[in-house]
């Protein structure tokens, strides 16, 4: 299996096209722990999964052990760079020639929805998706703060304070609902550029701070030599952990020693971790009905990882490669760049939702699929559009809600909002409300204010039902 890139030099040289040939899956050599190890204890016993701390892991067990039914779970899409509602789920196929998209368009099961040409898939299981054609972006800027935040006061401002200190609704749900197994992190995000992609907890605490999936893959396998009775002992673990004291200021967790070191090794001793990462176990059949692409690889693995109890998978395939601002940039136009995306996004979206739904899981996971914003209603010089802020288009699906449907419209050149506008915060209200979590709930600042979770009058989506 080939190696997942970790986050070497700026998110930008690291950026990867998509449909490089390679799995997201497994680290690079060095990146490896050895069982044993002062870095294993540090990275597993000790910080958790991917950055949690202890005492933020163990309350996330509680969390989940106290939710053990009803399991919910999000998968969330990022489309980086602004993916064009014209040129795919809200196309205008009778607007002058400067605005209407180069593609056709086709019917879908749902009679009187079009689509793109180049999805076909998704429009033979419209009936199961809800196209949202109104997503007020005026808040939202070239970075993913604002829509995964699902919050307008979480904003992109340039001076060292973006966001605002609001959290992304993806550690809140790390924070109020916790994983579906308390032996999983809540909330992995799968991204080869992290800070451009991936949105955190703000002001709510490292603990509730996404797990970088391509740092956890493989952490949690075990060598070959090491014995399972070897890690199982507790006398020895508590040496181990006596070790580390001369090295490490470990304050309070140091003080309940025995009980946390028993579950941060349940959780590598229970090789569920390790499990969720075996994509290779998969059949041939559904590795190629997802794509062997970047996204397809990676949604694959979101299905695998809200099946093995975390709550909440973040997917990007690359950093911006919908910003298709035309031929002479590096994602190219509408026709160079866009086009060859098309058939990968929809063979991905269309294999997690039936994939989902041969196992049971569809009506317990809601599928989301946006960007930052869409792009404008006149296809430019350099034949490609620029950043749109004022509507852009995404999908639904899964959640037990109302599906088969359009929500919302736009006006003839698919610029503006004609009706049914849904906000920021109407999405979290949607996410939140999927999950179980209360809308008036609130988090403390570090300055000790409650905050809360919804803000500016959220309220769900009610097309969804």
């Amino acid at each position: 299996m080939t190696t997942f890139d970790g986050q070497r030099g700026s998110d930008h040289q690291q950026a990867h096209v998509e449909g490089t040939a390679r799995s997201p899956f497994q680290p690079a050599a060095d990146d490896l722990i050895r069982v044993g190890s002062r870095r294993w204890f540090l990275q597993t016993g000790m910080a958790g999964l991917g950055g949690l701390t202890l005492p933020g892991l163990l309350q996330q067990r509680a969390v989940a052990e106290a939710k053990a039914a009803g399991k919910k779970s999000v998968i969330l899409f990022w489309l980086s760079g602004g993916p064009s509602q014209l040129d795919m789920w809200d196309p205008k196929p009778y607007a002058p020639q400067e605005i209407r998209s180069p593609f056709g368009t086709i019917d879908t099961k749902v009679p009187g929805i079009q689509l793109t040409e180049h999805f076909p898939l998704q429009a033979s299981i419209a009936d199961k998706l809800s196209f949202i054609r109104s997503v007020d972006c005026r808040a939202s800027n070239h970075t993913p703060i604002t829509l995964q935040a699902g919050n307008p006061l979480a904003r992109r401002t340039n001076d060292g304070k973006d966001g605002a200190g609001y959290p992304s609704m993806g550690s809140i749900a790390a924070k109020f609902r916790g994983p579906n197994d308390p032996d999983m992190p809540a909330f992995v995000g799968l991204a080869n550029s992290w800070a451009a992609d991936v949105w955190g907890a703000g002001h709510m605490g490292p603990d509730f701070e996404p797990v970088k999936g391509h740092e956890l893959a493989g952490k949690f396998s075990m060598p070959d030599g090491v014995k399972v009775d070897r890690l199982a002992d507790r006398n020895k673990l508590r040496n181990e952990f006596d070790r580390l004291r001369r090295d490490i200021d470990l304050q309070q967790t140091l003080q309940r020693q025995d009980g946390y070191t028993q579950q941060a090794y349940d959780m590598v001793l229970s090789g569920k971790v390790q499990q969720a990462f075996a994509v290779d176990q998969e059949k041939t059949e559904t590795r190629e009905m997802y794509g062997r692409e970047s996204i397809g690889e990676k949604a694959l693995l979101a299905r695998r990882l809200v099946e093995s109890g975390v709550t909440f998978v973040l997917v990007s395939g690359a950093w911006g490669y919908f910003d298709h601002h035309g031929d002479s940039v590096r994602w190219k136009g509408i026709e160079k760049g866009l086009k060859p995306l098309l058939p990968r996004v929809d063979r991905a979206l269309y294999a997690l939702v039936t994939d989902l739904e041969q196992r049971g899981l569809l009506d317990e996971t809601l599928v989301l699929m946006l960007g930052e914003f869409g792009r404008s209603p006149r296809i430019n010089a350099d034949l490609g559009r620029d950043h749109w802020t004022p509507t852009m288009s995404m999908v639904a699906a899964g959640g037990g809600l109302r599906h088969g449907q359009t929500i919302g419209s736009t006006d003839s050149t698919g610029g503006e909002i004609k009706s049914a506008p849904v906000r920021p915060q109407d999405l979290a209200a949607s996410v939140f409300k999927h999950l179980d979590i209360d809308p008036r709930t609130h988090w403390t600042s570090p300055q000790g204010r409650p905050t809360p979770i919804l803000t500016e009058g959220g309220r769900a989506i009610p097309e969804l039902g």
